[in-house]
Order: C-alpha cells, then structure tokens, then sequence
C-alpha cells in the first residue's frame, strides 16, 4: 500500500483544495460562511476520504461517498459561478481538477470491486 499523499488522485485532490481555499478567500464576508466553508468542508472531506480509501480493505463505500461528494463540489461551484462569487477562469481551473479526481476514483473503484481481497473479506 503506498502512503496517501503519494498518490496521484491525492496530488490532485490536495490542489483542488487549494484552489478552492483561494477562491474562498475572495468570497464575500456575507456569503462566506454559507458558502465558503461548505466548498472548503466538501474539499477537505475529499481528500480525507482518498487517505480512508487507501487505508481500508474494502475500499468501494470511501470511493463512492468521494464520488458522491464530488458532484456535490460540482454543484456547489456551478452556484458559485452563477452568482458570479467565484470567476469562469475560477471555476473552469475547478472543475478540470474535479473530473481529474473523478476519473481516477471511478478507476479504482472499478478496479477495488473486481480485487479477489475485497470478495475476500464480505461475508
């Protein structure tokens, strides 16, 4: 098992929440803690899932709820965007690292739920 932050679905996690703790920053102070923090909360929560996942003997539940918590990240950036807090340069830089994470996570779920130690381990 290789450590987390060596993983290149982390590498790229760890620079979608990055990017999103910029955008944040520039957020307006009344918009900021509803929107704000959730963008930010979504990331982090990415990026904690990837280090369960890797952690974990059965890794699909953390990949699904990551992928899950993606499409959240999507839409809230969609609304964001919409509302003009966050800018189409912004967003686009956004969504290019989420499908990034995307794929690769769909490629190892893919590839976790095919893995004899995971039919292994279910009852």
């Amino acid at each position: 098992m290789a450590a987390p932050t060596q993983l290149p679905i982390y590498k790229v996690a760890y620079d979608l929440f990055r990017l999103i703790m910029e955008m944040v920053r520039n957020i307006p102070r009344d918009l900021k803690q509803l929107v704000g923090s959730r963008l930010a909360s979504e990331a982090m929560e990415i990026v904690t899932l990837i280090f369960r996942a890797n952690e974990a003997i059965d890794k699909v539940p953390h990949l699904n709820e990551l992928i899950e918590r993606l499409g959240v990240i999507n839409l809230q950036l969609r609304l964001s965007q919409d509302m003009r807090l966050i800018s189409t340069k912004q967003y686009a830089a956004a969504i290019a690292l989420t499908d990034q994470v995307g794929k690769q996570a769909g490629g190892w779920r893919k590839h976790s739920a095919s893995s004899p130690a995971v039919s292994r381990s279910r009852p």
